[in-house]
């Protein structure tokens, strides 16, 4: 308690002494009192009772060292916490550097960069990173290039990855192209789920057909059922069990 006291009393100072505190010009003057805050930890800070002016100072001097000891989880924090986009945007760059795609995609997202996350994107598709890729193109909401992902994926045999894409935009034409594609694989859950989305009842009674032909009855009576084909599952009650 005399600790929080004393580091208080020395940021106080630091403000009264020199202006440039303020507009965030000598972030210096808060060396002296950065390990001490670091020791109390970020989430137990309390600076609710200084300037908007000086808590962006603070949390920013913070941020930095964060950064420096490699701590680039509470850095991001403290530079959210600072409002400070453009030191958000560094630790992107970090994370990037690192390969570490899932976290630097949300540094972006968190400070609103649009044009990394849509060049990440891009980067990721050319060099085959289809996951990292889904999610940049998602963060930035460009739905031709989701469309580009999704084809790949579909070529690729990752039909999980195309079918969280075509739901994702609500395309039924892919979700239909999806489906038939499946159905050639015979991955009939995902055809199933496709046509169900894209509400072709035609493709769902179609792919019952095929399903009951190769006696995957539950798959069979599954997609009836979403076709509203009340003749066929009455059918399949009344003549098979599994």
């Amino acid at each position: 308690m005399e600790n929080e006291k004393i580091i208080k009393k020395i940021v106080m100072n630091i403000a009264e002494d020199n202006e440039r505190v303020f507009n965030g010009q000598d972030t210096n003057k808060f060396n002296k009192i950065v390990p001490a805050l670091l020791k109390k930890g970020l989430d137990n800070l309390n600076i609710s009772m200084f300037s908007p002016e000086l808590k962006f100072s603070i949390l920013t001097a913070l941020g930095e060292e964060y950064k420096r000891k490699g701590n680039l989880n509470d850095a991001v924090k403290s530079f959210v916490l600072a409002g400070n986009k453009e030191k958000l945007n560094n630790v992107g760059g970090d994370y990037e550097r690192l390969l570490q795609f899932d976290n630097c995609i949300e540094v972006y997202r968190l400070s609103g960069n649009k044009e990394r996350l849509l060049e990440l994107g891009k980067k990721c598709l050319n060099e085959g990173r289809l996951e990292p890729a889904l999610n940049a193109f998602i963060a930035v909401g460009d739905n031709a290039k989701l469309i580009e992902v999704g084809n790949q994926c579909v070529s690729r045999y990752r039909f999980d990855y195309a079918f969280e894409i075509f739901s994702t935009i609500k395309d039924k034409e892919k979700l239909i192209e999806l489906g038939n594609r499946c159905v050639d694989e015979k991955e009939y859950d995902y055809a199933i789920k496709a046509f169900e989305l894209a509400e072709d009842k035609e493709k769902l009674n179609s792919i019952g057909d095929i399903c009951l032909k190769d006696e995957h009855v539950s798959k069979a009576l599954e997609a009836y059922g979403l076709a509203g084909n009340t003749i066929m599952i009455e059918f399949i009650k009344t003549n098979f069990s599994e």
